[in-house]
């Protein structure tokens, strides 16, 4: 780490720790140029990384807890051409493992998870690895160790360490792209891997986010902005009895407020939701109990899945359930794809910015091998990361029940800069990057530039400059 960016590391995170500083219309994707050829390895000569701190219009509620910013990682990978390649990627500690960040508090485990980050810059610099792939699956399980080290737990979720590796999978995508002469996203998935990504929607939906707390008002306005599927953060602060409770409050609100409205978009023709509980609840009676209450209000056949209803260790069974239930947070690498298909999930929740691209890639062939079905959830991700999720959601299947594709982004619903943010888009007011009437519209334009990702932001460049 150069003194600049030690310094602003410092100043941002104002800590020590063990010695180190701490601060839709579908058509058949066409063939891609298959690179027939073997693809080289690509070299890491060196890395950087470096924050900066992205405040939100207000605390931004999940897992009991709350953030009130989110730091915007990037990493630098200069490599033999002396190209310079900047993968980014937004830290949150409470999505991740929510007790690191209950224990250590927001700031703390910000800067533990950044520390993990610059270990897996020390590891890096001055390798070679045959892909992307091959790197994050080489690093990982040296990075969790550490991680488990510096933050004191034994069970550190391995998403807190594919959290920290993101900024730098992304950068190493990118190199790879460059050292091997490859243009577009769909040339950039390997070849293994690109039957899970058949499609090329021309539009899919943005999926807006309501958390536990959002007022009437703005709930209100969502499907007047065109948008007919909704996710809701279930899972409230309180004892499991409270949470039950408060769940039933807001979910109430919500379907009285906007149940009503019609779409054409679904096969039930009405708004449609998706419940994420972010593993807060802790048996399969609880949650029961919470959808024979909206079979009670009359929503039940308006809840297109719920994500993640239960913590991933105690490994419930949930195929009874006639209601999709989808896995978020516990599904890491392909091997847990695998078990969460044997206990009956059907619906897997693809998270690149948080989980890299490479884990992404794993994931979703073992969806696509196991008929599970897949979409884009974000993390409030920045506007340049909403183009890499973006390339991923552009080609999946759509889920059962919709007629259209989906990809969850509320960055514009939290970030107080969001429009600033935007700035930093390689390509400034491409017509892909804004949704209208609820929808991104992806022409052929968007597929030729792969949505800009594999230009550089001038923004970014900035916080490598010194």
């Amino acid at each position: 780490m150069d003194l600049i960016t030690r310094r602003k590391f410092i100043k941002n995170s104002g800590m020590y720790l063990g010695g180190v500083m701490m601060a839709s219309q579908l058509t058949p994707q066409p063939k891609s140029n298959p690179h027939s050829m073997p693809r080289e390895s690509f070299s890491i000569d060196q890395i950087g990384a470096n924050f900066e701190r992205e405040p939100l219009k207000h605390p931004f509620a999940f897992k009991g807890g709350a953030v009130n910013n989110l730091r915007q990682v990037a990493a630098q990978i200069i490599s033999s051409s002396v190209e310079k390649h900047i993968g980014l990627g937004v830290q949150s500690p409470l999505w991740s493992d929510a007790g690191v960040a209950g224990r250590w508090g927001n700031i703390g485990a910000n800067a533990l998870m950044y520390c993990m980050t610059e270990k897996a810059r020390l590891i890096l610099e001055g390798k070679n690895y045959s892909s992307p792939i091959a790197m994050t699956e080489h690093i990982r399980n040296e990075v969790h160790a550490y991680g488990r080290r510096i933050t004191e737990d034994v069970n550190l979720n391995q998403n807190f360490t594919l959290n920290a590796l993101t900024p730098i999978d992304f950068a190493a995508w990118l190199a790879y792209a460059n050292q091997n002469e490859i243009k577009s996203f769909d040339d950039l998935i390997p070849p293994e891997y690109r039957d899970a990504f058949s499609y090329r929607h021309k539009k899919i939906t943005n999926l807006p986010t309501i958390s536990y707390d959002t007022p009437a008002g703005e709930i209100k306005s969502l499907p007047e902005k065109g948008y007919f599927l909704i996710k809701v953060h279930i899972g409230s602060p309180g004892t499991p009895e409270t949470m039950l409770q408060r769940d039933m409050e807001a979910i109430k609100l919500i379907h009285e407020t906007i149940g009503h409205i019609k779409t054409p978009y679904t096969q039930n023709g009405k708004i449609n939701y998706t419940f994420d509980a972010n593993g807060r609840y802790a048996s399969k009676e609880d949650l029961v109990k919470l959808l024979d209450y909206c079979q009670k209000i009359g929503a039940k056949d308006q809840v297109l899945l719920v994500e993640e209803p239960f913590d991933e260790a105690l490994n419930i069974e949930v195929s009874e359930f006639n209601t999709i239930i989808a896995a978020d947070e516990s599904v890491h690498t392909a091997e847990d794809a695998k078990k969460l298909s044997r206990l009956g999930y059907r619906a897997f929740a693809l998270k690149p910015t948080p989980k890299t691209l490479s884990m992404t890639f794993k994931i979703a062939k073992v969806a696509h091998q196991n008929n599970i079905g897949c979409f884009v959830a974000d993390l409030t991700v920045n506007p340049v990361l909403t183009e890499w999720n973006k390339n991923v959601a552009a080609r999946l299947p759509p889920l059962p029940g919709l007629k259209a594709g989906v990809m969850e982004t509320n960055g514009h619903q939290n970030y107080l800069h969001w429009d600033t943010m935007k700035t930093y888009l390689p390509i400034e007011g491409a017509s892909w990057d804004r949704a209208t009437n609820g929808f991104f519209e992806l022409d052929k334009e968007f597929y030729e530039k792969s949505g800009g990702i594999f230009l550089p932001s001038s923004h970014y460049q900035e916080l490598f400059e010194s």
